[in-house]
Formats: structure tokens, sequence, C-alpha cells
């Protein structure tokens, strides 16, 4: 069965996304949470964010609120939310499975 669009984020879409929930942001403001937020292990180019916005917009998951010049200015909405929730729920699924399995991973450590 094909996967749904967005059924799960990318890193970076995460980020964006989580963001967001600290209330509306320009682009710019997002990458510099993303790199703050990742000891800048997660860095945004204007080309990824920027990608990454249009998607979202065009999603319903953020919304456009104020344009002054260039520069936009978004929100998260109710879908932008509950995909991140739903992201999260994902994630530590996979961190429980991850953890289930420890025994075969403590060599390693």
């Amino acid at each position: 069965m094909p996967k749904k669009a967005l059924e799960s984020l990318t890193e970076s879409m995460f980020y964006v996304l989580m963001a967001f929930r600290g209330g509306a942001k320009c682009g710019i403001d997002v990458a510099e949470f993303v790199e703050q937020k990742t000891g800048g292990l997660c860095r945004l180019g204007p080309a990824t964010l920027y990608t990454i916005l249009a998607k979202f917009e065009s999603e319903k998951y953020i919304k456009e609120i104020k344009v002054d010049g260039r520069k936009r200015t978004y929100e998260i909405t109710d879908k932008g939310l509950e995909a991140y929730y739903g992201e999260v729920a994902r994630l530590r699924r996979c961190l429980a499975d991850a953890d289930s399995e420890r025994g075969a991973c403590d060599e390693m450590e």
C-alpha cells in the first residue's frame, strides 16, 4: 500500500514543526531554533527550509499570518499539531522497540 503524504516526517520536518509550537515564526527564526535545539547537528539551508515551509503550508500544517516585504511569518495549525504529536508517538514507539532489543545492542555500547 502506498504511503500517504507526510505519513512520517524527516528529522528536519519534525524540528520545523517543533519550532512553531513556541509561537509564530519567520523562516530565519525557524532555522535558528532548529540549529540551537539540535546543538548544530541539524542545520537547515534556505532551499531545504523553504521547501519544507511550502509543503507544510500546502498540507495546511502551518498558515501564513503576516507578510512584511519578503519576510513571511507562519503559525502552526491544529492539523500541524496533530502531525507533530503523531510523529512524537511514532518516535516513542521506535525507542520502545530499541529498548526491547537492548540485550542485542549492549555489546556495542
